[in-house]
């Protein structure tokens, strides 16, 4: 319902053959689970849609047993426990997270998207997937007319948005924490919130909420 909010140039078929690997890969799965949603992940915006995001999440890509299944972005994996329930602490969403596109969550001002909106094997998205489904990233971008902020998870949901964004990676390397001013955008990084890196010590619970909590100051600072 959301994704019709967008403009089609952002919403990839639902049975998109244009990376084979994740087209094979999907109908792999759509044999296996046929109950699950294994397609390309819309984007999931607020009430209101479009005209009220002022804050866009890019993360990386649908995991299997996540978004994969449930067809809603960071649902149904451990992502998803530290992400909606950060962005709850801070205003950005709100009602009760079940990991299941039907619970009562709602976001607030904040919509979610992958750079790679079919689940990759392996968690792994090649360079040519990346680029090819970047067309489909740049038009979420400009179909927000309220956007000043973006979250970037991960390395390569941070170098495509860059990218999508008309950026250069020299202008705005990856870093934890980092901020940088793109196309008249703050982009704010984080490492991905996986299961792996909270798991490792990579990523702690107090590193990722600080910068939501950059996120909430920079747009509480702004008209």
């Amino acid at each position: 319902m959301t994704e019709l909010q967008l403009p089609d140039a952002a919403s990839p078929a639902r049975d998109c053959p244009i990376c084979p690997r994740l087209a094979a890969f999907r109908h792999e799965w759509q044999a296996r689970e046929p109950s699950w949603f294994n397609g390309p992940v819309p984007v999931f915006l607020p009430r209101g849609g479009v005209a009220n995001v002022r804050l866009l999440i890019v993360g990386l890509a649908p995991g299997l047993r996540g978004a994969n299944r449930t067809g809603r972005p960071f649902t149904g994996d451990y992502a998803g426990d530290l992400l909606y329930s950060t962005m709850k602490k801070f205003g950005f969403a709100t009602g009760t997270y079940e990991a299941r596109p039907d619970d009562s969550l709602e976001l607030l001002e904040a919509g979610i998207a992958n750079s790679v909106r079919c689940v990759p094997p392996e968690n792994k998205p090649t360079g040519p997937e990346i680029n090819n489904c970047r067309q489909f990233l740049t038009p979420v971008f400009t179909a927000l007319p309220k956007l000043s902020c973006i979250v970037t998870l991960g390395r390569i949901g941070h170098d495509s948005a860059i990218r999508a964004l008309g950026g250069r990676i020299a202008q705005a390397p990856f870093s934890h924490g980092g901020v940088n001013r793109i196309a008249g955008y703050s982009i704010f990084s984080s490492y991905h919130c996986s299961r792996y890196n909270t798991n490792t010590g990579r990523l702690t619970e107090e590193m990722f909420v600080s910068v939501f909590a950059a996120v909430r100051a920079e747009l509480d600072r702004q008209p």
